[in-house]
């Protein structure tokens, strides 16, 4: 397996081909459990069909409680696990980036995440909340204080807790740094600010409020019927205007500038730093503020340390409709998860880097939601992205389901030169793409096909390469200097 880099916006292998990657969560939320990193027959099932269906990385979720159960003391068994799955991943041609998750800053906060004695939380006491997961972000206070006194690197046993994540993620780097199937480091999953955090929250309904009172947009009664009804899914629906969208979220931008600009950007360059100290390879691949999934602008500068910008950097932003994890999310709405991303786009130009959307989807099956899917791959296939999906059931990954149907199907997985454009049209059952060839390759461009082949329109020589025996294949083609364009139609 090739070594992949960054050129610009672009994913780039050993040979200069612009790569896109299609992939799927895996996020061990279960601890020393190893309940998906596992390498048993389960895995491996799992992990096979995913190639032959095309998916090419796996986002790896695992946890410093797993990792680092006791100060400075790591745990080499679940280490083990992780290369394992690894070892797996490559064996049917798959990278792996691994994602340092956490939810609610750690099980103190009622999830996963960092290890008790890292969790510092100043005599708070958690509240089980009965509502949405997420409001043990909204006011928990538990969660912020342990937050606040990570970012402010309070010491235990006379070390910072930032050093000692940062020695923790230094030692899984020496551990995997040579890995032929590593993709990159997923620093931290959606960082919270603390206490701040609870002040965005707060500022944010305040906003909401005074906009639906004052702004004509909002139709008051209509909205106020729908909330007695308890029909949430169209509760929201004045703000698939994104105008109107970007006038609530907005009121958060000063808070969350001043954490991206201040802390987490020292935090973010310093354990990029350490990263690099082990190994040159794998991409630092960075998250945003929990809020930027709801559009706010993400103010972190690019990764910078020792006086030189980190040169393989990519931004991985998450996003979901603001209904998701209720019932509400078999309605969500198109509008307003574009206008969260097209907001990401902003952060692309600013650091001149590739997009990997690290979450997206979850859960629910539903004609609308599966219109959802095939809306938001639209989206990434004409901006380029590489994407991962989220799910909270493995089995899709084994038995045909609905949702599997609508994710496997046709991309680019290199294409040498630069790719000016793609499209899957469901409708005729087809897949274009455009790219411009800037000199002479050694290997062929590829591309993976979704459904048995009817035809192929190529100026170039190909041969389709069978994934086992699902009907599904690689196009190979190979082509010259010039502009190109291959059409393939599906039976």
């Amino acid at each position: 397996m090739d070594r992949i880099s960054v050129d610009g916006k672009r994913f780039v292998d050993e040979h200069g081909r612009h790569r896109i990657f299609n992939g799927v969560n895996y996020t061990d939320k279960n601890g020393l459990k190893f309940c998906y990193i596992n390498a048993n027959e389960y895995t491996e099932l799992s992990l096979r069909k995913l190639s032959e269906c095309g998916f090419n990385v796996i986002r790896l979720g695992v946890t410093w409680e797993a990792i680092e159960p006791e100060p400075c003391k790591y745990n080499e068994e679940y280490i083990d696990k992780i290369v394992n799955f690894m070892d797996v991943c490559h064996k049917y041609g798959m990278y792996v980036f691994i994602d340092m998750h956490q939810d609610l800053y750690g099980p103190v906060g009622g999830s996963d995440g960092a290890p008790q004695w890292a969790s510092l939380t100043d005599g708070a006491k958690l509240k089980k909340n009965k509502l949405v997961w997420a409001t043990g972000y909204f006011w928990g206070k538990v969660v912020h204080n342990c937050f606040d006194n990570f970012w402010a690197n309070k010491e235990v046993n006379g070390i910072g807790l930032q050093m000692y994540f940062i020695n923790m993620w230094k030692h899984i780097a020496e551990r995997v740094k040579d890995h032929p199937a590593l993709f990159g480091f997923d620093l931290f999953n959606e960082p919270f600010p603390g206490s701040d955090g609870g002040k965005i929250f707060r500022t944010l309904i305040m906003s909401l409020a005074k906009t639906i009172l004052t702004d004509k947009r909002c139709p008051k009664m209509k909205m106020l019927r729908y909330l007695l009804k308890n029909d949430m899914s169209h509760v929201l629906e004045p703000f698939d205007d994104p105008e109107l969208f970007r006038k609530v979220t907005r009121a958060g931008l000063p808070l969350e500038k001043k954490f991206d600009e201040g802390v987490y950007s020292d935090f973010i360059n310093r354990l990029s730093k350490g990263i690099r100290e082990i190994t040159d390879n794998g991409i630092i691949i960075v998250e945003s503020c929990y809020y930027t999934n709801i559009s706010i602008p993400f103010s972190m500068p690019a990764v910078n340390y020792d006086g030189k910008r980190e040169e393989k950097l990519c931004y991985s932003p998450h996003g979901y409709d603001l209904m998701v994890d209720t019932p509400a999310y078999d309605y969500p709405s198109d509008a307003r998860v574009q206008t969260i991303f097209d907001e990401k786009k902003n952060t692309q130009e600013a650091w001149n880097v590739p997009i990997l959307v690290g979450e997206w989807g979850s859960i629910a099956e539903s004609e609308n939601y599966f219109k959802h899917i095939d809306f938001l791959l639209d989206y990434f296939d004409r901006n380029q992205w590489s994407q991962v999906y989220y799910t909270f059931f493995m089995s899709m990954f084994v038995y045909d389901t609905p949702i599997f149907d609508h994710l496997t199907r046709p991309f680019p997985v290199a294409v040498c030169g630069t790719i000016e454009k793609y499209r899957h049209d469901r409708e005729k059952n087809s897949f274009t793409l455009e790219f411009n060839q800037d000199r002479e390759y050694d290997v062929p461009t590829v591309v993976f096909a979704h459904k048995e082949i009817e035809s192929i329109e190529t100026d170039g020589e190909y041969k389709i390469i069978p994934l086992g025996e699902t009907g599904r294949s690689h196009i190979e083609i190979k082509t010259g200097i010039g502009n190109h364009k291959i059409t393939v139609k599906f039976k």
